[in-house]
């Protein structure tokens, strides 16, 4: 998961323990660039307003670097708006979670996407 910000991190962890899932964690969206080309994950959830580098960036260019190989990675916003589905889509996402994270959205985006 790449967040930026410690309070989300910690809550996500604990929804994560929850469905028996680890989570690695960066803080930026350079730091998911370089764990994501490290380390093969089974599911990115990647905040969309990090320093350094924001979220559209760090996927396009995991997507860029790995195409078909790369892991599906699920958009984390505070803020959704007409057009970010689709904004999110066109970087090479396959989906969406708003914050504060909805457990039940998670249970679903979780099932659709976790082997």
């Amino acid at each position: 998961m790449a967040e930026d910000n410690e309070i989300n991190r910690k809550l996500a962890d604990l929804l994560f323990k929850r469905n028996n899932l680890t989570l690695d964690f960066a803080s930026n969206g350079e730091e998911a660039v370089a764990a994501v080309k490290a380390t093969k994950y089974d599911l990115v959830f990647m905040d969309i307003e990090m320093p350094i580098m924001d979220g559209i960036s760090a996927t396009k260019s995991i997507v860029a670097d790995m195409g078909d190989q790369a892991p599906p990675i699920i958009a984390l916003t505070a803020h959704s708006m007409d057009g970010d589905r689709e904004r999110f889509l066109e970087a090479g996402m396959v989906d969406y979670i708003t914050k504060p994270i909805d457990i039940n959205r998670l249970n679903d985006i979780l099932a659709q996407r976790v082997k």
